[in-house]
């Protein structure tokens, strides 16, 4: 008969520093969480404590009746997800065109793209403005999704995975006549699925978050997005912290339920493509 094996302090260890990280990486959003059910008194009270003393819905009332939510939420999902589609588009194409093209000056064209990465928004924003503005795009769906319609690190990621895919595939595509497109859409396109949902993850975090790019280029209340709607909870003076917290609750939850079905594509696509340059 055979006694089961006891954990070795080794095992024991690395199970307890785990525990130890996931507690200390969840302890931010569990304070968001029970926050939301305190008063606005207790939220202001020094030392703070993580549960409520009972728990109230009041903040949550406050926001569904301060702000069209569900206006705001449309627009979110709207702009970030048509964000994220036409972008993985696009930087996919272009990633392949540079990996796997070989033409006149693609490596000085890759090198200004990366440069790109290095210029703040704040430098571009007052021209990209002017441009919308003078397009008639300012509060308009097309005004927030044109302009990120692609971007240079979606370039640079898909870039990176289709170098680390074989030569002899797009070969075999070549040999059977395809042109160099169906090769991209009908060959090369389907493996890289890890790549491609790494990206749109990123990307669909980062428009659902953003605030100032949305802020600057819509003025009309029916047309921001929901970061842009927590604004009108921050005055000059004064800060309503339990709408406030309530808000940013219900626009996290999406994007936690989005990671959680989307996460391994994370590892898939960091080990397999390797971030290549």
């Amino acid at each position: 008969m055979n006694l089961p094996k006891t954990p070795s302090l080794s095992r024991a260890v690395a199970f307890a520093a785990m525990a130890a990280l996931l507690l200390f990486v969840l302890h931010p959003f569990v304070w968001l969480f029970l926050s939301t059910f305190k008063p606005e008194q207790e939220l202001m009270q020094y030392p703070p404590a993580l549960l409520p003393e009972r728990y109230l819905f009041d903040a949550y009332v406050e926001v569904w009746n301060r702000i069209p939510l569900l206006d705001f939420f449309r627009n979110t999902v709207i702009f970030s997800v048509s964000v994220m589609v036409v972008s993985v588009f696009f930087d996919s194409m272009a990633g392949y065109a540079f990996a796997r093209i070989r033409f006149k000056g693609s490596k000085v064209l890759f090198t200004l793209v990366l440069i790109t990465m290095m210029i703040p928004f704040q430098v571009t924003m007052i021209p990209l403005f002017v441009e919308v503005f003078k397009l008639g795009l300012l509060d308009t769906y097309w005004g927030l999704i044109l302009p990120r319609a692609s971007s240079a690190f979606g370039i640079f990621l898909m870039r990176s995975f289709f170098v680390s895919l074989p030569k002899d595939l797009e070969e075999s595509g070549r040999v059977d006549g395809l042109n160099e497109f169906r090769i991209y859409w009908s060959i090369m396109l389907p493996l890289c699925k890890p790549a491609m949902v790494t990206l749109g993850i990123f990307l669909l975090m980062n428009n659902w978050n953003d605030l100032l790019y949305p802020l600057m280029l819509t003025s009309q209340t029916d047309m921001r997005t929901l970061s842009a709607g927590l604004a009108m909870f921050v005055g000059q003076r004064t800060i309503e912290y339990g709408p406030t917290l309530a808000a940013a609750t219900l626009s996290l939850l999406p994007l936690l339920v989005v990671y959680a079905f989307a996460q391994r594509f994370f590892v898939q696509s960091v080990s397999t493509s390797g971030l290549k340059g």
